[in-house]
């Protein structure tokens, strides 16, 4: 990963966010991010190797597997990242467009240019609507993962214990998940990080509508 690009960004972001959306992006950066990349990752890494289930039937292990991990912690967590933070790039887009704009009516009309927009970078009209728009989508995707996170894995945890009983399996066969304590408070932090993003973007939004 190129870190002075992402440190780019994130500084772009910062500088056309509220107070509540610079909190929101350090909690995204250090407590979602970092806490991805640094440990969760590891964590999930030998969840597939490391399921055990009490039989040799060939089959059994991968398909119980399968029918208890439909889809991995860290393949949905890195979605939601990428869905959560894409918004906040578009605002920083819509700012790029609002001075190349303005740097191309000043180029073509010369003496008679009137500035369209004094501060490119404030939210009026346009960038306005769609900073709010980001700020609900971001809030949306959050709570939709938390809902998917809550079909998954029922109240987010593991059990140290879970028994099988689809075919190929000879009978009702117990299967033991790698390291279940770890990953329910890696899952368990995650999901409380997830809600006071979402809270924050909601108060942001308020505020942005209150204010205006």
């Amino acid at each position: 990963m190129n870190w002075g690009v992402f440190e780019g960004l994130l500084s772009g972001v910062n500088k056309y966010s509220t107070a509540f959306g610079r909190v929101w992006l350090s909690i995204v950066f250090i407590f979602r991010l970092l806490v991805y990349l640094v440990a969760a990752e590891r964590v999930w890494s030998d969840d597939h190797k490391d399921f055990d289930c009490n039989t040799r039937q060939p089959g059994c292990t991968n398909v119980c597997f399968d029918h208890f991990f439909p889809v991995s912690h860290i393949r949905l967590w890195a979605l939601q990242l990428i869905l959560v933070t894409c918004p906040s790039l578009l605002v920083i887009m819509h700012v790029a467009y609002r001075e190349a704009r303005e740097q191309r009516l000043r180029e073509t009309k010369g003496d008679s240019y009137r500035c369209v927009y004094p501060n490119p970078g404030k939210k009026r009209g346009g960038l306005w609507w769609t900073y709010l728009l980001s700020l609900v989508f971001k809030a949306g995707v959050d709570a939709v993962f938390l809902y998917i996170f809550f079909r998954f894995y029922r109240n987010y945890t593991l059990p140290r214990v879970v028994k099988c009983e689809l075919p190929p399996c000879p009978n009702v066969v117990d299967c033991f998940i790698s390291r279940p304590t770890e990953k329910n408070i890696f899952t368990l932090f995650m999901v409380v990080t997830t809600c006071i993003c979402v809270v924050l973007n909601l108060v942001e939004a308020a505020y942005l509508v209150g204010k205006r």
